[in-house]
């Protein structure tokens, strides 16, 4: 048995682990480059973007040996550091190694990026805004806010655990996305921190099980960017470590902040499940729902807030997977709109399912009534916003 209790102010409350915000002048306004750090060599798995033209701070990682060990990770926004070839990789190399001239307990420094792709980094803005940092201070909240680019708010959590025993560890995360969101690793950066005694075949297992089943589950607009980062960082500060509770406690963090992206989709209003159930594989459940979570066609309904169920039905039919009309049952929430090759949606249902669509978040049900399969994924509607916030990024 275990207990696990939600905390404020993120990575401040995990043990070991430092982290605080500056502006060095990369946004026209407010802080933009952020750091975490830890007093102790962690062990670190991470997950990276489905993109080929993967962000130069990707490939600075991989650059280092199998199974390294990190203490600190830089991270800026506004700049992408993507499609910069070799030059953007060296940048980081100057610019970490400048990092580690400022502390020299920094080993295998990391780099995470994010903004507008195709520029170098501006190295010298980044190097006096390194200066301004202490190492040793904790902010988490500044953190947080720094690394968001069209985010309305910042996404930030903290778990403590509690184990049978008495012995407690916690895990803590900030994370941003509001655009570019698919399912192939949602446009995102998130940064896991925990002092767990965790083993580094359960990070690598219990990690890429989490994103999995929640960034993988979430699109708002079904582009995959070039800089997709989860890492997960442990120091073992705690000494203590229970598999069924940490993995519980991560899949929890990955799944809120995962929601907490679709909620602040560009422009969005409503979350939205899109479950397929009585699938004929798992492989067609989980390709009917990502088409369903991914249609612009799905998402402009749900904007105008209209009980179109032939938008579903459609996009079942096109995802390629084993159908049939006849077997097929729609339903928002538990108000069926479509059952059995029939459409049932008179005037009453209609002005149920308008209701439904109204609120902030429901479920679309989609009964193939074929085989034993189901998936869940999420997604959002699509706004005028959206159209407004993307056409001015770069401004």
């Amino acid at each position: 048995m275990f207990e696990i209790i939600s905390l404020q102010n993120g990575i401040d409350n995990v043990r070991g682990f430092y982290s605080n915000a500056t502006d060095a002048g990369l946004k026209n306004t407010g802080n933009d480059l952020a750091f975490i750090k830890s007093d102790l060599l962690c062990d670190i798995s991470a997950v990276f973007t489905t993109n080929r033209f993967a962000a130069a701070p990707i490939k600075h990682f991989k650059k280092y040996p199998k199974d390294f060990q990190t203490n600190f990770i830089l991270i800026n926004s506004k700049n992408a550091n993507a499609m910069t070839s070799k030059e953007g990789i060296e940048d980081i190399e100057d610019i970490l190694e400048y990092a580690k001239q400022k502390d020299n307990s920094i080993t295998h420094p990391l780099m995470s990026s994010t903004g507008v792709i195709g520029y170098r980094l501006p190295k010298e803005k980044i190097k006096k805004g390194l200066d301004k940092f202490d190492f040793s201070t904790k902010d988490s909240n500044a953190t947080a806010n720094a690394i968001l680019t069209t985010d309305t708010f910042k996404k930030e959590l903290c778990f403590k655990v509690i184990l049978e025993d008495k012995k407690e560890f916690f895990i803590a995360a900030i994370c941003k996305g509001a655009g570019m969101i698919n399912p192939a690793m949602a446009t995102m950066l998130c940064f896991i921190v925990t002092d767990a005694n965790i083993p580094k075949n359960d990070m690598n297992e219990l990690l890429k099980n989490a994103v999995d089943n929640s960034f993988n589950k979430i699109s708002v607009d079904g582009d995959t960017s070039t800089n997709d980062t989860v890492m997960l960082l442990s120091n073992k500060k705690s000494g203590a470590y229970d598999k069924d509770a940490f993995k519980t406690a991560l899949e929890m963090l990955t799944k809120e902040l995962a929601l907490l992206i679709l909620k602040d989709g560009e422009g969005s209003n409503k979350v939205v499940a899109f479950e397929v159930k009585n699938a004929a594989s798992l492989n067609d459940a989980k390709k009917a729902s990502t088409s369903l979570s991914n249609s612009l066609l799905v998402k402009t309904a749900l904007f105008g807030e209209d009980p179109n169920w032939g938008r579903i039905g459609s996009t079942i039919g096109a995802s390629g997977i084993e159908c049939d009309e006849d077997k097929l049952t729609i339903s928002y929430d538990d108000l069926i709109v479509y059952k059995n090759g029939k459409n049932i949606m008179d005037k009453e249902i209609e002005k149920k399912a308008i209701k439904i669509l109204k609120q902030e978040s429901f479920k679309i049900t989609c009964d193939l009534g074929i085989g034993n399969f189901s998936d869940i994924a999420y997604g959002c509607d699509l706004s005028y916003e959206y159209v407004k916030i993307n056409a001015d990024y770069r401004t």
